[in-house]
């Protein structure tokens, strides 16, 4: 953005990534099911990742300034595969590691401690994009350098995860078990994941509780793909936020991590996964719509934290209900369909809403996205998204004694 892109390709930054993840998260899930131990894949992926973000520093000093923006997001495109990789094992990893039982005190440590780390994280560059010696691009191009290597420590202690191997190894094979109903994909098709048919199958072959899940879930998330690229085109254009003003509303979105996730497990124990699920959805619904109605950034970083509060119950609930809905032996390959959904979402909806703002304005955009939120708030309501009893507070059973 502070390179002049427009707002198309400001929505592609978001959009072309997450197509190279709807194509891919399937297939890579079946194929992390087959392996015997998926934390070397998730560990190392990382680092793939992590380089995309020492590519972005170094490129102004390779590349004419204007080409830079196209260079960003082609290699933003390709990192998604690896990227896909780590998301699809991630919840695989983080389910085995705390057991039905313990995902909500597990998430709520975890995430509490990232959004401590980035608050101040993304206070302190905020005031240094804005105010260092450093003059634009070299500003920028220092801390993206700086997030590759602090990015290290992270892989440093992924790889010392252990989980027992796949289940399918303890019994002497090398195929998972099929799951009923499912179409095999060949040639092309099936290194892709592109069969339609394919993927009917899988969603007609899961749980009930996944479909109704995933899409209800399908409707809210496009509501949220769609603000992605709108809300630093409001700040910064709009509004005219600067560097440091951006930097403290982020700082406003992480610091309510510290507490709110303790807070959304606490109620999910009161009021239960669902309710907590109704009253974080309609929470995040109102938040673009408040955005559009302000032009102060004070109240634009006390929008952010209000959001950030309702986003920690939401995500809790959500990696709860992913898994909680699925079979255990093929978590992996419906994780994956899980997140093709999602990413299908993540595609097509920055780019509706770019498109909309050039219509009808950002602020008119960012109403709209927060009106489909509503609708798969809704639906979420209709449907009764989590509204049994959720799993990890069932007493102990064989199975959940058996998890590391």
């Amino acid at each position: 953005m502070r390179l002049g892109a427009s707002g198309l390709l400001i929505g592609l930054l978001t959009s072309l990534p997450a197509l190279t993840g709807a194509l891919l998260a399937v297939p890579i899930g079946r194929f992390l099911e087959r392996q015997r131990n998926i934390v070397p894949w998730y560990s190392g992926m990382r680092v793939w990742v992590l380089w995309s973000y020492a590519l972005f520093g170094l490129l102004p000093f390779v590349l004419p300034l204007a080409w830079v923006p196209w260079a960003v997001i082609l290699i933003w495109a390709l990192v998604t595969v690896p990227s896909t990789f780590v998301n699809v094992a991630f919840t695989v990893v983080m389910g085995g590691v705390a057991g039905p039982r313990h995902r909500f005190a597990l998430m709520s440590l975890r995430w509490s401690s990232l959004g401590a780390v980035t608050a101040i994280t993304v206070a302190l560059v905020g005031l240094l994009l804005d105010r260092g010696k450093a003059s634009f691009p070299l500003n920028y191009q220092l801390v993206f350098i700086a997030s590759f290597v602090g990015g290290l420590l992270s892989y440093l202690f992924s790889r010392t995860i252990t989980l027992p191997d796949n289940p399918p190894f303890e019994q002497g094979t090398v195929e998972p078990a099929p799951v009923a109903g499912r179409v095999t994909p060949r040639g092309v098709g099936r290194l892709i994941g592109l069969r339609p048919l394919a993927l009917v199958h899988d969603l007609r072959a899961a749980p009930q509780p996944f479909r109704r899940f995933v899409a209800s879930a399908f409707v809210f998330r496009g509501g949220v793909a769609m603000a992605i690229p709108l809300l630093p085109l409001y700040w910064a254009r709009e509004v005219g936020a600067s560097d440091a003003w951006i930097g403290i509303i982020t700082t406003a979105n992480s610091a309510v991590l510290l507490v709110a996730y303790f807070i959304w497990s606490a109620a999910a124990r009161k009021i239960g996964v669902g309710g907590v699920l109704i009253a974080t959805s309609f929470g995040m619904a109102c938040y673009p719509i408040a955005v559009a109605s302000t032009s102060s950034v004070a109240m634009l970083a006390v929008l952010a934290g209000m959001v950030g509060f309702f986003s920690a119950g939401n995500d809790l609930v959500n990696f709860d209900l992913v898994l909680s809905s699925i079979p255990a032996e093929h978590q992996a390959t419906y994780v994956g369909l899980y997140q093709t959904l999602q990413n299908a979402a993540l595609f097509l909806m920055p780019l509706v809403g770019t498109l909309l703002a050039g219509w009808i304005g950002v602020a008119g955009a960012l109403v709209a996205a927060g009106v489909l939120r509503l609708v798969g708030a809704g639906l979420y309501l209709a449907l009764g998204i989590g509204r049994s009893a959720p799993e990890q507070l069932a007493p102990d059973s064989a199975q959940q004694r058996r998890n590391p």
